[in-house]
């Protein structure tokens, strides 16, 4: 192909230039095209990493926060398929990392060598084309002026033999001027010869270098850059069959993960599912019995049926009275409070209260596991230190020992208590003893309760509410759960929102616990006392130190039920 570039140059006296510029032009445009398609290849490993970034964004951004109730509700079959999806979208932006990192350094860093190399050759053979081109320039210019001299001399000869026979065949001449016109055209003579053995010369030479550069030089030079262009479209097509063979290699790893998501989404068990709702929301009660028919046309006083759930304000006395094999229960219409919960969840249905109260113990052992494990480190780095003076005071850790053992048998306490609450809900005994309120009270007396705990008055060693109640008991269970729909009040209304300058730790009954920096919501002013009244939720408020917050308090936004 390029040796047919030769019938561009038709004569020795017409060396088109203008091809080797087009060849210069055309293998330019071939290494634009490779820089082009270096940079398509480099703007496609960063759509990859900015997708695999947000894949990964997407996927921790719907994973469920540890410790908190969210995760708790990932033990349902279908929220398990969720994060197994989550992990394996996870992996499948792992993949397109690979196909990113892959591209850059399979295509892209050897392109962009392959193209240095590439302008270094393309410059060395034009160089040489050049260099080959204006040697049989200068060549052609030499052969041009022997050329001209030999033809200036030949001229001078012949005008110098027309008048030395001019002057020969003048009778007037003397000898002299003869002999030298003969001399003058004999020298001329001369001159034409050797101007004429030197054109033959360069002639010949000239026509050696032509033909060397039309049959060796050019010929080598278009070769090699032939054979350079012929290199540098196999190399952009084989760089194209590594970007789709780079794309081809994660695509069983691509599958595997749609599979694994299949997989998880075929796992979804409903019934399993539906079982562990029935066995989290539970509630322990048995379904109440027929309510008795009150005929209000005999003409005689009004009495409450056994399953009566009526209780008229207006009569000053409530005497009733529940009997009938389904006495006393209640469940489905016991209205729950909105106060605070109580400390023995007695607001909670049997079963649901026998979870609270196991969960509450399972924290309470591992929190007197901790506390044991710290005394126990403490126990042996005094040892160490009456071992080795030297590393410590030994007395230094005795008021630390002391305060862990203090918190030791505090949790024991609470324990103790709370495992008797849960021995009552259990049927493990018939009914509070003596000691177990005995054991309650003392510890209530260290630490006095914020809530009434009646309810588990009301309740059976299986935890279902009975008929076996007292009058009193029966009045009392009225009172709490009917008449707190007429005698609930309502929670104060926000009067402005505060910032938490500090942290706060509320420990003692009434205050509650801030973090700097946190917003709530103000529902009682200072009133001197250095306290401010805030509430975080519906069921959570208490007392701050106004010194702790800054308040910003809204006149319009009183009255308004507002919780954060």
């Amino acid at each position: 192909m390029i040796c047919q570039v030769l019938v561009w140059y038709q004569s020795c006296t017409d060396l088109k230039k203008d091809q080797f510029d087009n060849l210069e032009k055309h293998t330019q445009w071939g290494i634009d095209i490779l820089e082009k398609y270096i940079k398509f290849v480099k703007e496609r490993t960063e759509i990859e990493l900015s997708y695999a970034k947000q894949l990964r964004n997407l996927s921790k951004k719907y994973q469920p926060k540890k410790n908190s109730k969210e995760e708790e509700e990932y033990k349902y079959t279908s929220c398990k398929a969720f994060i197994s999806t989550l992990n394996e979208m996870n992996d499948y932006a792992g993949q397109h990392e690979v196909i990113s990192e892959n591209m850059a350094s399979q295509i892209i860093v050897d392109l962009a060598r392959y193209v240095q190399e590439l302008k270094q050759e393309r410059k060395s053979n034009f160089h040489d084309g050049r260099k080959a081109q204006q040697h049989i320039e200068t060549c052609w210019k030499q052969l041009e002026s022997s050329k001209r001299r030999f033809e200036r001399d030949c001229k001078e000869a012949d005008r110098a033999q027309q008048y030395f026979e001019k002057m020969d065949a003048d009778i007037n001449v003397t000898k002299a001027d003869v002999e030298k016109a003969r001399q003058q055209a004999q020298i001329r003579h001369q001159m034409a010869e050797d101007s004429k053995a030197d054109y033959s010369s360069i002639l010949q030479k000239f026509n050696h270098e032509q033909h060397e550069y039309y049959h060796t030089h050019i010929p080598n030079i278009f070769q090699k850059i032939q054979e350079m262009e012929e290199r540098r479209i196999v190399r952009i097509g084989d760089s194209m069959k590594t970007y789709a063979e780079v794309d081809r290699q994660v695509i069983p790893i691509i599958g595997k993960c749609l599979d694994g998501i299949v997989k998880a989404a075929e796992s979804i068990d409903q019934k399993n599912d539906s079982q562990l709702v029935i066995e989290a929301y539970k509630s322990g009660f048995e379904p109440p019995g027929d309510i008795e028919f009150e005929d209000y046309t005999q003409p005689m006083k009004r009495t409450v049926s056994d399953n009566s759930l009526s209780n008229s304000r207006g009569e000053g006395k409530p005497d009733l009275k529940f009997g009938g094999k389904s006495k006393g229960k209640l469940w489905p219409f016991i209205k729950k409070n909105k106060g605070a919960t109580p400390e023995d969840f007695s607001n909670l249905p049997p079963e649901q209260r026998r979870k609270k109260l196991q969960q509450k113990v399972d924290e309470l052992n591992k929190e007197i596991q901790k506390e044991m494990d710290q005394r126990d480190a403490i126990t042996k780095m005094k040892d160490v230190y009456l071992k080795n003076p030297q590393m410590g005071d030994p007395a230094s850790l005795d008021h630390k020992l002391a305060e862990v053992s203090q918190n030791i048998e505090k949790l024991r306490l609470e324990t103790q208590k709370f495992e008797a609450w849960l021995a009552e809900v259990e049927g493990r005994l018939p009914a509070r003893s003596e000691q177990a309120r005995r054991q309650s009270g003392l510890y209530d007396s260290q630490n006095p309760p914020t809530v009434n705990n009646c309810a588990q008055d009301r309740e059976s060693p299986d935890g279902s509410y009975t008929e076996e109640q007292s009058q009193e008991s029966e009045v009392k269970v009225l009172a709490t759960d009917f008449d707190d729909e007429f005698d609930d009040e309502e929670p104060l209304p926000a009067i402005g929102t505060c910032k938490a300058l500090y942290t706060f730790e509320g420990q003692n009954e009434g205050t509650i616990s801030v973090v700097e920096g946190e917003t709530l919501y103000v529902i009682e002013e200072d009133k001197g006392d250095g306290w401010t009244r805030i509430r975080r939720s519906e069921e959570e408020e208490g007392y701050v130190p106004t010194s702790y917050v800054e308040v910003y308090l809204d006149k319009n936004a009183k009255g308004a039920k507002t919780y954060i």
